[in-house]
């Protein structure tokens, strides 16, 4: 296995990195999202001690399928089937609700260009890496993107009342501060970096979902969908 502090390889049953000290984590092979209870485990170790999870999901074994189908797809869906239900059932400020079936195609839409958005933005990710200091990793920039999405997620929820979706907000500030942790571990890049390379990432997030959105939007009017638009948007 490998460090998550430093990414150097670390012997199987060794306490500690043999390069910087740190502790190895003996859960670190055991890869996340396999059971409900394990996902439930990474939601609340993010939110509640982040600086101490960033180094163990660097250092298990993933795979980008692993990632995208274990922990983004059932987190992502609390967003979209909350707002299926906020949009023809509860209804939308000023426009009211929509039918069943035009919240569905809505929903099958958003939830598609979600997983778009995020290959996207980690692409992004690994392409900055370099500038700040860091190094190429696709696997671990997707890592540092999808994990960093996790509180705007579950503040997807809310949209169930479309008009409470403006709390969203929080999540997204959240997620911004888990993905400044994230960085310096996941792509090597010096701490006092990190900062840049958040905000250059959030600038290049927003531009991504500017543009999803914007062709998503005509897709939908084109299906005759005028008064429906995505949710997907930055979740950081």
């Amino acid at each position: 296995m490998f460090c998550g502090q430093c990414g150097n390889p670390v012997l199987d049953g060794a306490p500690f990195c043999s390069h910087c000290g740190t502790a190895a984590r003996s859960d670190a092979s055991a890869p996340p999202g396999t059971s409900t209870s394990a996902l439930a485990r990474r939601v609340v170790n993010l939110l509640r001690a982040p600086a101490n999870e960033w180094p163990a999901i660097a250092a298990e074994p993933s795979t980008a399928a692993g990632v995208y189908l274990r922990y983004a797809a059932p987190l992502i869906a609390i967003g979209v089937v909350a707002n299926f239900i906020g949009q023809s059932l509860v209804g939308m400020p000023f426009v009211g609700r929509v039918s069943a079936g035009a919240a569905l195609v809505h929903a099958v839409f958003s939830y598609a260009l979600s997983f778009v958005g995020l290959y996207a933005i980690a692409l992004v990710v690994d392409m900055l890496a370099p500038a700040f200091g860091g190094r190429h990793d696709s696997l671990a920039a997707l890592k540092v993107t999808v994990y960093s999405f996790t509180p705007g997620w579950l503040a997807g929820a809310f949209n169930v009342v479309p008009i409470l979706s403006v709390l969203a907000v929080v999540g997204a500030l959240y997620g911004l501060y888990l993905l400044y942790l994230g960085l310096p571990v996941l792509m090597r890049c010096p701490a006092d970096k990190s900062m840049g390379y958040t905000v250059v990432t959030v600038l290049c997030a927003i531009v991504t979902w500017l543009l999803i959105a914007l062709l998503s939007s005509c897709v939908l009017d084109g299906l005759g969908l005028v008064g429906v638009r995505p949710a997907v948007r930055p979740a950081f």
